[in-house]
């Protein structure tokens, strides 16, 4: 009977065994150093991005009112000068993970900013910002900066040119859930059967250069919903087999350019570009190298002590365990959404972190009631009073954003009458074209309504009528603009 170094009987164990050599076998750290210096740049590029633009002050010094997170309320703000010191910080840590200096402090640092800024306030959630915060939350337990980093320069004894296959496979695990669930959502009679929201867009897009006229054409946008699809659902697979690898790349590539031009998505076709780099070969950098400098390459083969047998001890065990959970959870957040029933895109209960990319276009208009219970005066209160333009947009589409603004104008009015109030709103949403239709039950007084996980009675059906398809106008075409 043999015992590994860990205390676990491999001979009784094979599985485990075959597990453990399987998480455990070491894999050139190339790639993920590869992958380090283009997060950290993407993420420095993206702060430089906000504070040249003037994001920061329209998103985070602006608003009045900040629409929180079920749970995350407690979260403070920064004050109007802090925010922009704050994007600085991130610039900067964003620079010092690109070239691997102070990594552990660095990532953690990294990690803590990016999620307090997603976090104070709902309207700003973009799913690429969500995809980033995961990538660094997963980056603090890999130790990217062994190799190819000033850490390593600086301290010699750190260089290790091999790392174990998990934080390779967590990593391709994460991008993958992206686009798989990404595909699934558009398994939906809007987007296959009607083209919706696509047509939409196309056709706010036809007053582009040579392609202009093309988008105008109906099966375009059918071609692009479905090729859209299955994109999404296959190209994991793809990326997956190393006989198709490189082609699938060039696809990937081929796409996010061309969703880049079309869209304004910001740093997402970047983000899933960069991120694809996983699948290849962890030595790829190397190899790359050596075709650029006409060197023969052979490949590498790691040194027999960086490989592991046996079965580890109780806290590998432990370090499985949790990286199960976090992959259970990537899962069951995307799906948690039929639980409630109904469209989610309608509904909106489940709809963020489940990577449904692009699958909805909605438009909506809100107006508050405030009835005193006592005098019976009522006041009619517009969403401008408190919010600004991008928040009024989001909240006038999104149930529990309106539950937390109808909270606070019933305080607000409460503290004004010194009467109890009811707050009740008349809001129509417009779905992926379709003629607007009333979104939450007028009747009910949202004063009254708790937030959390539990279903929303008081939000009404979804629509049975399909989108109505749009064509472009020669109006709508001049006036369009250009990307």
């Amino acid at each position: 009977m043999t015992e590994s170094a860990g205390g676990g009987d491999v001979t009784s164990s094979r599985p485990w065994a075959r597990l453990w050599a399987r998480l455990l076998a070491p894999r050139d750290i190339a790639a993920l150093a590869a992958f380090r210096v283009a997060l950290g740049l993407l993420i420095a590029v993206s702060a430089a991005r906000f504070l040249a633009y003037g994001w920061v002050g329209v998103l985070f010094a602006q608003p009045e009112f900040r629409f929180t997170y079920w749970g995350f309320g407690w979260i403070p703000p920064l004050p109007a000068w802090g925010m922009p010191a704050l994007f600085m910080a991130l610039g900067a840590l964003g620079v010092l993970l690109m070239v691997g200096l102070f990594y552990r402090v660095t990532v953690v640092l990294l990690f803590a900013v990016f999620a307090y800024v997603q976090l104070l306030d709902v309207t700003n959630y973009l799913n690429h910002y969500y995809l980033v915060s995961l990538l660094l939350a997963l980056m603090c337990f890999i130790p990217a900066h062994r190799a190819f980093s000033v850490d390593a320069w600086r301290r010699p004894s750190l260089r290790q040119d091999w790392l174990p296959a998990w934080c390779t496979d967590l990593l391709r695990f994460q991008v993958a859930v992206v686009y798989v669930f990404a595909g699934l959502a558009k398994l939906t009679s809007d987007w296959l059967v009607h083209a919706q929201p696509l047509n939409i867009w196309l056709a706010a897009r036809t007053g582009m250069p040579w392609v202009g006229p093309l988008l105008e054409q109906r099966w375009v946008a059918y071609a692009a919903a479905w090729g859209g699809m299955l994109f999404d659902s296959t190209i994991v697979l793809f990326l997956v087999w190393r006989r198709t690898r490189p082609f699938a790349y060039v696809v990937v590539l081929g796409f996010h350019a061309v969703t880049f031009a079309l869209f304004p998505i910001g740093m997402f076709p970047f983000i899933m570009v960069t991120g694809a780099l996983v699948f290849f070969d962890p030595s790829w950098p190397r190899a790359l190298l050596a075709r650029l400098r006409r060197l023969p390459w052979k490949g590498v083969a790691p040194p027999p002590e960086a490989r592991v047998t046996g079965v580890p001890g109780w806290k590998g065990r432990v370090a499985l365990g949790v990286a199960v959970v976090y992959a259970l959870l990537q899962v069951l957040l995307p799906l948690r959404t039929h639980a409630y029933g109904g469209n989610v895109l309608w509904h909106e209960q489940g709809m963020r972190f489940s990577w449904r990319v692009m699958t909805r276009e909605k438009n909506g208009s809100a107006t508050f009631i405030v009835r005193d219970r006592v005098t019976g005066r009522e006041w009619h209160v517009p969403p401008s009073q408190y919010l600004t333009r991008l928040q009024e947009r989001e909240m006038s589409v999104q149930p529990d954003l309106i539950l937390q603004l109808a909270h606070r104008i019933a305080r607000d009015y409460e503290a004004k009458t010194q009467h109890p109030v009811e707050v009740r709103a008349d809001v129509r949403v417009s779905l992926n074209g379709r003629l607007s239709e009333p979104f939450v039950d007028p009747t009910v007084d949202l004063s009254r309504e708790g937030d959390g996980l539990g279903p929303k009675p008081w939000i009404l059906p979804a629509p049975q009528t399909p989108p109505v398809h749009l064509r472009p106008t020669r109006g709508a075409r001049a006036r369009a603009p250009s990307p």
